[in-house]
Order: structure tokens, then C-alpha cells, then sequence
């Protein structure tokens, strides 16, 4: 099994960058495929993005891509989503999650959720 626990969430103006960490414990980190997901207030979770096990195949919302940029270190057990040109709209909480499958689209694991505000 693992643990994700997010991170390097917060408050930050229209335009401005964080970077978000998920960092996880127990063995086997390297065999699980991370996706990132959010939740905004009044809204469904959605997708965000998601990265292989060893850091080559990654996909991206629409709605956020040229923006964020998802990676591993794998030796440090971290997936990290970078935000930059951030908007009002990227406000949610974002979780991080596993799976152990790519033929599956059900996470097994997830974190607590980090909150992000972007104000305008």
C-alpha cells in the first residue's frame, strides 16, 4: 500500500505560480501510476492530470494544459505539479492519487486534499 499526503497548497493572485507536492509513504511508490484531481466549491471532482510509473507517459486536462506540469522523482517518493498562470478558476482543493493499473480507471489511493485560492 501507500500514503499521499499533499502539499504547497495556498493563497496566490491571479497569474502567480505554486507548486504542489504529493508525497508519499510505504513501499512500491514506483509502481503506481499519480493522477491529480481537484474539487471546487459547488462543483464535481475533475481531473487535472496523471503520470506513469516511471515519469514518460503524462496527460493533462484541457483546461489546464500549456499551464501545469506534472513529474516524479521517484527516489524521493514526490509527484509534483507545478501551476503557473494560475486564474480564479484553478481554485479547488487538489488531490493527489494512485492506481495500480493503467487499464483502470479507479485510484486506490488518495490524499487529504491541499487547499489553493488564486484571487483576482
Amino acid at each position: 500500500q501507500v500514503q499521499l499526503v499533499e502539499s504547497g497548497g495556498g493563497l496566490v493572485q491571479a497569474g502567480g505560480s505554486l507548486r504542489l507536492s504529493c508525497a508519499a509513504s510505504g513501499r512500491t511508490f514506483s509502481n503506481y501510476i499519480i493522477g491529480w484531481f481537484r474539487q471546487a466549491p459547488g462543483k464535481e471532482r475533475e481531473f487535472v492530470a496523471r503520470i506513469s510509473r516511471s515519469g514518460i507517459t503524462i496527460y493533462y486536462a484541457d483546461s489546464v494544459k500549456g499551464r501545469f506540469t506534472i513529474s516524479r522523482d521517484n527516489a524521493k517518493n514526490t509527484v509534483y505539479l507545478q501551476m503557473n498562470s494560475l486564474s480564479p478558476e484553478d481554485t479547488a482543493v487538489y488531490y493527489c492519487a494512485a492506481k495500480t493499473g493503467s487499464s483502470t480507471t479507479v485510484y486506490d489511493y488518495w490524499g487529504q486534499g491541499t487547499q489553493v485560492t488564486v484571487s483576482s
